[in-house]
């Protein structure tokens, strides 16, 4: 069987289809329908995952530290997209390596963060979406949809093998950064950290499945006006609604973390149990994640005039928060 993440629906030609009638494959982006032509997203080298990302192993605890690169686009690019897909590859390989070794000290949580100074993520490449519905490149955007729906539904599902993911918010969180936050098992935020869905702003709605993860912490009525309020939250909203696990102080967010993993690391296995039941009776489904984001592209090509100058005005504040 093929390994989770060494074929993805993204990866796949623009002329084949998307649509919900294909069939999920046994492992969780294996799909028996990809073809010889098929190319990723971006360019891969091999430490592609290296140049954006820093990564620590912390062997006491079994806890993988992937830490934005400060020099790194602050936004989801094609470039970072794919090296986040070969972070994730790395890890269920590793994972599936260390538990069939039986190994004790076998890695056991993920925390993804950055160290970027305020900012987590600002959210999809926006320079690349205007592009793209300026040449009417409908399959080039879906791609760009799905690749980003399978990193947040692998995370989320915490590649349906014992291990936690974690997100640690220490600064902005936007758009696709908000929905990359929620993909987390556990979410922790210092105190000074703002999260929002803006992309009500321009007539859109966040697709890379912001309502699904919202719901399954909110009520969908409550999702919804979040979602078309258009609003930044602050973390401690976000904490007193359900969203966020842990608010950690301003510059406390790493030793938070720490708290966290040391609190339940006795009980490991008991919460893996307990997630693989909440999992089972609250499936996140992948069908529907690529279904919505099929919606949220058909919306994206129907955008124009205001919707468009809008978007072109969020470029700019995008662009300028990269430096």
């Amino acid at each position: 069987m093929r390994n989770l993440m060494q074929q993805t629906r993204m990866e796949l030609l623009p002329g084949i289809p998307a649509g919900p009638n294909l069939p999920m494959p046994a492992s969780l982006t294996a799909a028996a329908y990809a073809t010889p032509e098929a190319s990723p997203i971006a360019e891969q080298a091999e430490n592609t995952f290296e140049t954006y990302y820093e990564v620590n192993f912390d062997a006491e605890y079994g806890a993988l530290w992937a830490r934005l690169r400060s020099d790194s686009p602050r936004n989801f690019t094609p470039e970072v997209v794919a090296a986040l897909r070969q972070g994730q590859t790395r890890v269920e390989s590793r994972l599936r390596e260390e538990l069939k070794a039986g190994r004790a000290d076998r890695l056991r949580y993920q925390i993804l963060a950055s160290s970027v100074p305020g900012i987590f993520s600002l959210g999809g490449d926006l320079t690349l979406f205007r592009r793209l519905i300026r040449k009417r490149d409908r399959n080039g955007l879906l791609r760009y949809a799905c690749a980003c729906i399978d990193l947040v539904y692998t995370n989320a599902v915490n590649y349906k093998l014992p291990v936690t993911t974690i997100s640690l918010v220490q600064g902005q969180a936007l758009g696709g950064g908000f929905e990359a936050a929620l993909a987390a098992n556990v979410v922790i935020a210092e105190r000074q950290s703002k999260l929002g869905l803006p992309e009500v702003m321009f007539n859109m709605f966040p697709g890379m499945g912001a309502y699904q993860l919202l719901t399954r912490r909110l009520s969908p009525a409550q999702a919804e006006d979040l979602i078309l309020s258009g609003r930044t939250h602050s973390a401690e909203e976000l904490y007193e609604m359900g969203l966020i696990d842990v608010l950690a102080e301003t510059g406390d967010g790493e030793a938070a973390v720490m708290r966290y993993i040391k609190k339940r690391h006795r009980q490991f296995d008991a919460n893996q149990g307990l997630r693989r039941a909440i999992q089972a009776a609250h499936p996140l489904n992948y069908g529907a994640l690529i279904r919505v984001a099929e919606v949220w592209v058909e919306q994206a090509m129907a955008l124009k005039g205001r919707d468009l100058e809008l978007m072109d005005y969020l470029i700019r504040a995008q662009q300028r928060m990269q430096h």
